[in-house]
């Protein structure tokens, strides 16, 4: 889905007939308050955005995605775009910053990489609710377990630190396996670190030594 959230119905009516052309399936929406009653951190495809709207402009409208979790990528479309703006826009996540009147080719291409960068994020996000469903199925002790062997330590050390056996930490890290699904090391460090990478230390710590 491309979202065209721009109060110019000109503006409006021109991007339709091009993504109608185009063969792309999309809405179109006359304010930034219009486009934010719809929209939840599940939508997927673009944005083609104005910059200079009443009511709430599109640099504006950008943050309050960003607050609200919606990762939809953003096309800037403005008919007097600053070097200043541009680069507040696109430190702040989106695809591109383009000027009016804006060639239709061009345009066209920078959709169809912001709904190919949707497609990634929404598969990551799906990885990461898969992983996170995974490490859920662990108990404390299993996690310990994995944090300390994804780092390196081996069974004999694990079971020192912790204060257990060695035959133990082989059975926890036998249902860790299981539990995660995971081929080797290999594979469970990087569902581990997938969701460490997202969780503050105090969600995920590290066991004390």
């Amino acid at each position: 889905m491309v979202y065209v959230v721009d109060d110019d119905a000109a503006v409006r009516d021109a991007l339709s007939m091009l993504l109608e052309a185009a063969g792309y399936v999309f809405a179109t929406f006359p304010a930034a308050s219009d486009f934010l009653d719809t929209c939840t951190p599940s939508s997927q495809g673009c944005i083609i955005l104005d910059v200079d709207m009443p009511d709430m402009d599109g640099p504006t409208l950008q943050i309050e995605l960003i607050r609200r979790g919606v990762q939809l990528p953003v096309i800037f479309l403005s008919g007097k775009g600053t070097i200043s703006l541009t680069v507040r826009t696109i430190k702040a996540g989106a695809m591109d910053f383009l000027t009016k009147p804006v060639d239709g080719s061009v345009l066209l291409d920078r959709v169809q990489k912001a709904l190919e960068k949707s497609s990634f994020l929404l598969k990551r996000v799906r990885a990461n609710q898969s992983n996170a469903s995974r490490l859920k199925k662990l108990t404390e002790r299993e996690r310990e377990v994995m944090v300390l062997a994804v780092a390196g330590h081996t069974s004999k050390e694990i079971a020192q630190r912790l204060g257990i056996s060695y035959r133990t930490v082989e059975i926890h890290r036998a249902h860790v396996m299981q539990k995660t699904c995971a081929a080797n090391l290999l594979e469970l460090a990087r569902i581990a670190n997938a969701l460490e990478s997202r969780k503050t230390p105090r969600q995920m710590p590290l066991p004390h030594t």
